[in-house]
């Protein structure tokens, strides 16, 4: 059989131009443990992943494991788990990956955009924290403080516009949306019966807002 390998960068690059490791080049079956280019890989393409942006460690996990798989022929299961637990190990020691510092970071911007904390602690979660770290990064957060900011953007509340009348139809379309966007009734009742000046005035009080 006719071998259709090139040679390039000093790796052997099959027809469908994925990497080919040497136990894969001399026909035998992939082992449960990464070559040791497959673990430099891995520490670069974390490295380039988190100087990028902020990572989980189960986006960066997900991430790793993923590119693995398009980047390796024949690449096991095993070696690609393997792959994203050295990734993330990795991650941890350059202190570039730390779940609980991402909550932090990621609850006080989404309180300061106008997000509730049902909906940030959906999201935290959805990416792979911790729900205990998910409860301590929330503690530090105001709902209230969030759903004044959320009626700013909206023109709800003390900040609709002088010419919108407040008729059934319209206030049941702004309680409606605080509700869809994690707000309970009680919050969303105190903004609707707030003036704009008293309002701003809260949020005055709280630059980080």
């Amino acid at each position: 059989m006719i071998s259709r390998e090139r040679v390039q960068g000093g790796q052997r690059i099959g027809e469908n131009g994925k990497s080919v490791s040497d136990d894969e080049h001399r026909g035998e079956p992939a082992a449960d443990t990464p070559t040791p280019r497959m673990l430099a890989w891995s520490r670069n393409s974390a490295l380039y992943r988190l100087s990028r942006r902020m990572m989980t460690e189960r986006e960066l996990s997900d991430a790793i494991a993923r590119k693995a798989k398009q980047k390796f022929e024949d690449i096991s299961e095993a070696q690609a788990k393997a792959l994203s637990a050295a990734a993330v190990e990795f991650g941890r020691t350059m202190l570039a990956l730390d779940d609980t510092a991402y909550a932090d970071i990621r609850a006080r911007s989404s309180a300061r955009s106008g997000k509730s904390k049902r909906a940030i602690g959906r999201k935290l979660i959805e990416k792979g924290v911790d729900r205990e770290v998910v409860q301590q990064a929330l503690e530090e957060t105001d709902d209230f403080l969030s759903a004044l900011v959320f009626a700013r953007k909206r023109a709800f509340g003390p900040y609709r516009r002088p010419d919108v009348e407040l008729d059934d139809k319209r206030q049941a379309k702004e309680f409606s949306a605080f509700a869809r966007n994690g707000f309970g009734f009680e919050i969303g009742r105190r903004v609707m019966a707030m003036d704009r000046d008293e309002a701003e005035e809260l949020l005055a009080d709280r630059p980080f807002v």
